[in-house]
C-alpha cells in the first residue's frame, strides 16, 4: 500500500499506521515482529532502545529516549502506548483486518484506533525530533499485553526505575478523540473454579452440581453490582458513575444427564478511584467459602477457588498537574473527562509519573469489526504530539503561552546568537 505524498506531511504518519496495522499483534501471539521493526527504525536515526521481555522471551516492551539538546535524559515527557490488539475471531469484517485500507477519509484495520494510530503518528515524528534541539527529552514506551491485563507495563516501569529514568509527565495515547481524560476506573479480572461431584442425573442428591453452586456465586456478584448502582458511591464526572461488576465467561458441564463436577467462570470489577477492591473480593471469597462448606457436607473433595487473572489500577490525576494543563492547552479542552474503561495510565500515575490519556480515534471503534481511525484524528494527533515537545511540563502552561514554532529548539552554543 503506497500512500506517500511528499506534499502531504501526514502521509508519513499514515504510512507508519498502515505498517503497524499490517503487523499482526493479537495478544495471544508474539509482538516481536513489531518491536524489532521499531527497534531497527530507531537505531537508524541513532537512538538506543531498551527491551524488557516476558518470561518466554516471545514478547517485549520497548523504551527509547531522545535526549534534550544538552544531552539530558532526566525529566521530559513520556509518550506511551501498547502494541497488542484484540482478536478478530467471529467478527464480520468487510476488509482484511490486518491490511490497512483507506476509504472515505478513514483508515480501517485492527488496532487503527486502539492504538496503532497513536504509535504510528509518534514514530513519524521521530526523525524531526532527533534533528531538533529539544529543550526537554522525549521518551517513547511501547508495551505488550495491555489487552489481557496490562502484563507488560509493570516490567517496563521496573526497568525505568532500575535505570533511574523519571519523566516529568506521561501521555498515554488510547483513543479519546484527542480529548484529555484525567481519570479512569481500575480493572480487575478474576476466575472462580467450582469443583463438585459428578454422578448420573438420576442420582442427583448424591452429587454436587458445580454449575448450580457457581450460579449462586454469579448471582451474588450481580447483587453486589446492583447495590453499587443503587447506593454508590458515585462520581458524576464518569460516563458510568459507579463501580460495576459482571460475569463474562462461564464454562461447565458435559451432558444433560450428568451432574457437572466442574464449573469455571470469569468476572470483572471496574472500580472508581478510591474503591477498596480487595475488600469487595474478600466478600465474594467469603460467600464462596460458605458455599464450599455446604458442598463438602455432601462430598469432601468439593472446592471453590479464586485466582486473579490481571489488574490495572485506576487513574485519578490532579487537575492542576502540569501534564493535565499542557494537554488541556494543546487541545483547548477543559472538560473534566473520566471514563469507565481502563488503560496503562494508572500504572504510570501509581509510579509517581503524572499522567493523562489523550489519543486519536474513538473508543467506540475499539475491539469492533471494521475498526477505523479518521485521518483528521491522525492529523490532530500529529499537531498535538509535535506541540507537546515544545514545552516543559515543569512550567505552567496556558493556551496563550503556546509557541508557534513546530519544534522547540535550543540555539547551538556556538552559533553566535544571543
Amino acid at each position: 500500500m503506497n500512500v506517500r505524498n511528499d506534499s502531504d506531511p501526514l502521509s508519513t504518519a499514515v504510512e507508519w499506521v498502515s505498517r503497524l496495522v499490517e503487523i499482526e499483534t493479537v495478544s495471544r501471539n508474539s509482538n516481536l515482529g513489531l518491536i524489532e521493526t521499531v527497534q531497527d527504525f530507531l537505531a537508524g536515526v541513532g537512538l538506543k532502545t531498551h527491551l524488557t521481555y516476558d518470561a518466554r522471551k516471545t514478547k517485549a516492551n520497548l523504551f527509547a529516549t531522545i535526549p534534550a539538546a544538552d544531552g539530558r535524559v532526566e525529566g521530559g515527557i513520556l509518550f506511551s502506548g501498547h502494541t497488542d490488539v484484540v482478536p478478530v475471531d467471529g467478527q464480520d469484517w468487510h476488509t482484511d483486518p490486518f491490511r490497512a485500507v483507506i476509504k472515505d477519509d478513514r483508515l480501517y484495520g485492527r488496532g487503527s484506533a486502539d492504538m496503532k494510530g497513536y504509535l504510528g503518528v509518534l514514530l513519524s515524528l521521530v526523525p524531526e525530533l532527533t534533528d531538533a534541539h529539544l529543550a526537554e527529552p522525549v521518551h517513547l514506551a511501547f508495551s505488550f499485553d495491555e489487552e489481557v491485563g496490562c502484563l507488560g507495563v509493570p516490567l517496563l516501569l521496573a526497568d525505568m526505575r532500575e535505570r533511574g529514568i523519571r519523566p516529568t509527565g506521561c501521555i498515554v495515547g488510547e483513543p479519546t478523540s484527542m480529548r484529555p481524560v484525567i481519570a479512569h476506573k481500575g480493572l480487575n479480572h478474576y476466575r472462580c473454579c467450582v469443583v463438585g461431584r459428578s454422578v448420573h442425573s438420576s442420582l442427583t442428591p448424591s452429587g454436587v452440581n458445580a454449575i448450580e453452586y457457581a450460579a449462586r456465586l454469579i448471582c451474588f456478584i450481580r447483587d453486589m453490582a446492583d447495590e453499587f448502582r443503587r447506593t454508590g458511591p458515585f462520581d458524576k464526572d464518569f460516563d458510568v458513575p459507579y463501580t460495576t461488576a459482571q460475569t463474562g465467561l462461564v464454562r461447565g458441564g458435559v451432558a444433560l444427564n450428568t451432574v457437572p463436577n466442574e464449573c469455571q467462570f470469569d468476572f470483572e470489577i471496574r472500580d472508581l478511584p478510591g474503591t477498596d477492591v480487595r475488600h469487595l473480593v474478600r466478600l465474594i471469597e467469603a460467600y464462596g467459602a460458605d458455599l464450599e462448606a455446604q458442598m463438602k457436607a455432601v462430598f469432601d473433595g468439593a472446592s471453590v477457588t479464586f485466582s486473579c487473572l490481571g489488574a490495572a489500577p485506576s487513574l485519578s490525576e490532579v487537575e492542576a498537574s502540569a501534564i493535565v494543563q499542557l494537554a488541556r492547552a494543546l487541545t483547548h479542552d477543559s472538560v473534566r473527562r473520566k471514563v469507565a474503561y481502563g488503560t496503562e495510565a494508572g500504572y504510570f500515575s501509581s509510579a509517581g509519573v503524572p499522567t493523562v490519556v489523550c489519543g486519536p480515534g474513538n473508543i467506540e471503534q475499539a475491539h469492533r469489526p471494521n475498526e477505523f481511525v479518521e485521518l483528521a484524528q491522525l492529523q490532530k494527533c500529529e499537531a498535538f504530539l509535535r506541540s507537546a515537545t515544545l514545552l516543559s511540563v515543569q512550567d505552567g502552561v496556558s493556551a496563550s503561552s503556546l509557541p508557534s514554532r513546530s519544534v522547540m529548539r535550543r540555539p547551538p552554543e556556538d552559533d553566535g546568537e544571543t
